[in-house]
């Protein structure tokens, strides 16, 4: 008989589904946001409409990071805006931890818990979420999963993951 999948499980695989998407190679990002254990939108890291994306023109670097896009959750929680969609109390499935900037986001959007795969360097995004009460809980991939969501470092940076 076969194993069904926790929410959780099922979720990020959607996520990472997402993330197949993205239009920045440094790192495929996608995120979903849920309430009652129905998707509200989804978002993976791209440039704003009707922009150049980095897969065809390039990244934009500046102070080491690809300015060009918009973050997975960014684009998320946007069109939950466009749409009309409330957050308020939803789950935000992610690939990689928030930085803060999308931490501030997800707090003011009202998200109660973010559960995330690969890891990021913001332990300022982990204090902001902490401190606003926003749960915040780690989703380790298995090993097949992990090259969906694989930084890809440049200048002698670390891998994340």
């Amino acid at each position: 008989m076969r194993k069904r999948p926790s929410w959780d499980e099922y979720f990020m695989g959607i996520a990472l589904q997402v993330a197949k998407r993205s239009t920045c190679d440094r790192a495929h990002v996608g995120a979903i946001i849920v309430k009652d254990r129905r998707i509200l939108t989804t978002g993976y890291n791209g440039s704003p409409s009707g922009l150049p994306h980095c897969d065809d023109v390039g990244h934009l670097m500046v102070d080491g990071h690809c300015v060009r896009t918009l973050h997975a959750e960014q684009n998320a929680i946007i069109q939950a805006a466009y749409h009309g969609v409330s957050v308020h109390d939803g789950i935000l499935y992610v690939t990689h931890q928030p930085c803060l900037t999308c931490a501030k986001m997800i707090i003011n959007a009202g998200v109660k818990r973010v559960v995330y795969a690969g890891t990021y360097p913001d332990n300022l995004a982990r204090q902001f979420l902490a401190e606003a009460g926003v749960g915040l809980q780690h989703f380790p991939l298995g090993d097949e999963l992990r090259e969906a969501v694989a930084h890809r470092p440049e200048r002698g940076e670390a891998p994340d993951l």
